[in-house]
């Protein structure tokens, strides 16, 4: 052979060995840190509700993160799937900022999304328009800055664990962790489309699998599914990641369990001798300790010492419930009216029930359950592997008067934003007040009136909403700052043949269905072979900012809960459809955006915060706070069994001295030898951190309550209590622990 063809022919070789190695093979990280936030006296974000208050932890919200690297140098994607309502502008301005403080332009507005498992059992304050922040007395610093440092300490933590792995895909479905809210909604659409599925909801859950490469040892597991963060109701006052929080949680301590080798304590080898010596030990109360002691609490991870990521992400979820039993009224247990979901007339007595009813934390065990073991059956299963390019397409769109072009070249616009009566009705999830029901039209003269005098819709937007009669014309109110956004981001995602749609909303099932395959097509059409009928196209919703919903044009005819919290008016998803095609079309023929659009405002500087901060307090004479009021009470038989809740009250002042991020309020520790080891902890399902007033002398009271688990070992065990607390408002925090007499488990 000829020298130069032998090195055409070499070079050839490596070119092709290399190609296929960069398309086969990524650099692969995850990252997960703690979101949970102020956990006492900050309104809840989800249900608006303007009782509905933290009072403690049910189970600790995170940011968890993955990056799929093409090579060091190469394109990157990052995904951030928050325990939280949604998205928020503010909060990516922010991240980004910090994010280029330490990686440059690494980490951009273009390879980052930010999605929201839209739990409505979180703190708010964290978002900047008028209309989010009612609720939350205004913007809430504490909730902000939480969601922010677990934002980018997750990708900081995805960044440095980087290495070389592999990807795996897998999708099947899971038919009974939702229902259909608005089932007489989804009517509206055409017949024939209706007819092309089974169901009136999505049951497809897509589960991507990271592998590290060198240890062949999975390192995390990401899933999109749609149903509501609804399983705990607008009356719950805990913090907690509701259904796709708790299944998280119960994917990752399955598979810690499941890839350590842990030994159980036998009751009959032990617990007589344990029992012994545990009853010399007294309770102990209001002993000073350093902040480091909130750390004192078991981190769940991989045998390498690395933590392995479960994440439970939201997909197009608008009409979508987890209370899948149904709705009925709470006066006669009868199902409610089919249009309206009222009960004679009154929306608020018509209330979801989950699987669990009448309890909402075991609905929302039972919801989190399915779609872990779903996950867990993917995730085992998992054969596919993703290769192929790495690619993104990001773009900001003033969605006020976004210009549509409809079959038979018919031309039509996207309003200015506003929230019509339906709105003000809720949904079974959550009813509203004052007297609105769901597909309502009109508007009574009263109500009028209050509307006019917040702003008086203009002509044009009153025409452009038809038939949606707005209540409130958000895009039209400035004062004190917007009320509404305007400019929304969308985005593409492309790890191979996965292609992820990243919606600034809530989607509803046919919505999302109708941008799936239009993105779908436009993808096949353009990409010269690149995609075909087996790229997988998923939708993330409540991502990189919120605009509520997103209704099909028939829908929104009806005007129920969705339609009338579709923002920019009947052409809404038409508009979303048609500009995510432009970026399809754009990444499907390796095209570069030019234009990225109008910037987003930054409203942090005109925030108004009406919520004060806790101003000291003492305890009450005579005792430390970490002191107990209430020992636990042992049953008779000496012992607690399975499924028992021991429960002990600590003298505590407010959680928000200090949230013990990556911390813990309350330990469940076991008696190991002479030593006291943590087995659980607020982060845990079975035990519940709550917190309130003591009405007869207006000092805080810690409650720590623990379900004990099938799980749990024979053996002894205690509470263990931790906080903080300032004497006034400029003191320093000063830090306490306590904890309960022992007790037994057999």
């Amino acid at each position: 052979m000829h020298p130069k063809q032998l090195f055409f022919f070499v070079t050839t070789l490596l070119v092709s060995i290399f190609s296929s190695l960069a398309t086969s093979k990524y650099l692969i990280g995850v990252g997960s840190y703690d979101s949970t936030g102020p956990a006492a006296g900050v309104n809840m974000m989800g249900y608006a509700n303007l009782d509905q208050s933290t009072a403690g932890i049910h189970f600790r919200l995170r940011a968890r993160a993955f990056i799929v690297a093409e090579s060091l140098n190469g394109p990157r994607v990052v995904f951030v799937n928050l325990d939280a309502g949604m998205a928020s502008q503010l909060v990516t301005i922010k991240v980004l900022e910090r994010l280029s403080k330490r990686f440059g332009k690494l980490y951009n507005e273009d390879n980052l999304a930010i999605s929201g498992t839209h739990t409505h059992a979180g703190p708010g304050g964290y978002l900047q328009y008028v209309v989010y922040s009612v609720t939350s007395l205004g913007f809430i610093p504490q909730s902000f800055d939480v969601i922010v440092t677990a934002i980018e300490m997750s990708i900081v933590q995805a960044h440095q664990s980087l290495k070389s792995g592999s990807i795996f895909i897998n999708s099947g479905d899971l038919v009974n962790a939702g229902i259909n809210r608005s089932p007489s909604a989804y009517l509206f659409n055409p017949p024939d489309e209706r007819a092309r599925y089974p169901r009136n909801v999505d049951t497809l859950m897509t589960l991507l699998k990271f592998v590290d490469n060198t240890s062949q040892e999975s390192i995390g597991a990401f899933t999109w599914f749609a149903t509501h963060g609804t399983s705990m109701s607008n009356n719950n006052t805990l913090i907690s990641g509701d259904n796709k929080g708790a299944a998280a949680r119960f994917f990752e301590d399955w598979f810690t369990s499941t890839s350590t080798n842990s030994t159980t304590l036998n009751a009959q080898d032990h617990i007589d001798g344990l029992i012994e010596k545990a009853s010399s030990i007294k309770a102990t109360g209001g002993q000073p300790c350093g902040q480091t002691s909130s750390q004192e609490f078991k981190v769940r991870k991989n045998k390498d010492g690395s933590r392995f990521v479960g994440a439970f992400c939201q997909s197009n979820v608008g009409d979508v419930s987890p209370n899948v039993l149904g709705a009925f009224c709470t006066d006669s247990g009868k199902p409610c009216d089919f249009n309206s979901s009222s009960c004679h007339g009154n929306d608020q007595l018509c209330i979801g029930r989950g699987p669990g009813y009448p309890d909402e934390v075991k609905s929302t065990k039972i919801i989190g359950e399915r779609q872990f073991l779903k996950a867990v059956e993917l995730f085992t299963s998992a054969k596919e592997q993703l290769t192929g390019k790495i690619d993104y397409r990001h773009i900001y769109l003033n969605f006020t008067n976004i210009e549509v072009t409809l079959t038979g070249n018919k031309t039509v616009k996207t309003c200015p934003a506003g929230l019509g009566a339906g709105f003000a009705a809720g949904t079974t999830d959550g009813p509203g007040a004052f007297g609105f029901q769901q597909g309502d039209k009109k508007i009574n003269e009263f109500w009028k009136r209050v509307r006019d005098f917040l702003k008086k819709p203009s002509d044009y937007q009153v025409a452009c909403q038809t038939p949606k009669p707005v209540l409130l014309s958000t895009g039209e109110m400035f004062f004190p700052y917007a009320w509404a956004p305007a400019i929304v981001p969308i985005q593409i995602l492309r790890i191979g043949k996965l292609v992820i749609l990243s919606v600034p909303g809530e989607f509803t099932t046919m919505s999302g269905r109708r941008l799936r395959e239009s993105v779908k097509q436009t993808l096949i059409s353009n990409g010269n072979g690149e995609f075909d009928n087996d790229t997988h196209v998923v939708i993330a919703g409540l991502t990189n900012t919120y605009s509520q919903y997103i209704a099909t044009p028939e829908e929104y005819e009806q005007q129920r809960y969705e339609a009338a919290s579709t923002l920019y008016g009947p052409y809404t998803l038409p508009a979303y459809i048609q500009e995510f095609n432009k970026l399809a079309e754009s990444m499907a023929k390796g095209h570069k955006i030019v234009n990225n659009g109008p910037s987003p405002p930054d409203l942090s500087s005109v925030q108004l915060t009406l919520l004060p901060d806790p101003s000291g307090e003492s305890p009450p004479p005579g005792v430390n706070f970490g002191d107990m009021k209430q020992d636990v009470s042992t049953p008779k038989t000496g012992f607690f069994t399975k499924g028992d809740r021991p429960r002990a009250v600590f003298w505590s002042p407010n959680p928000r001295y200090d949230i013990l991020t990556e911390g813990t309020y309350a330990v469940v520790e076991m008696l190991q030898g002479e030593n006291w080891v943590p087995v659980y902890d607020d982060d845990d399902f079975s035990l519940v951190f709550k917190w309130n007033v003591d009405n007869g002398s207006s000092n805080g009271l810690a409650s720590l309550e623990w379900e004990v688990p099938n799980t749990a070992k024979n053996g002894v065990y205690r509470f263990r209590h931790f906080g903080s607390s300032k004497k006034t408002i400029v003191s320093n925090v000063e830090y306490f622990t306590g904890a309960s007499s022992a007790f037994a488990v057999s």
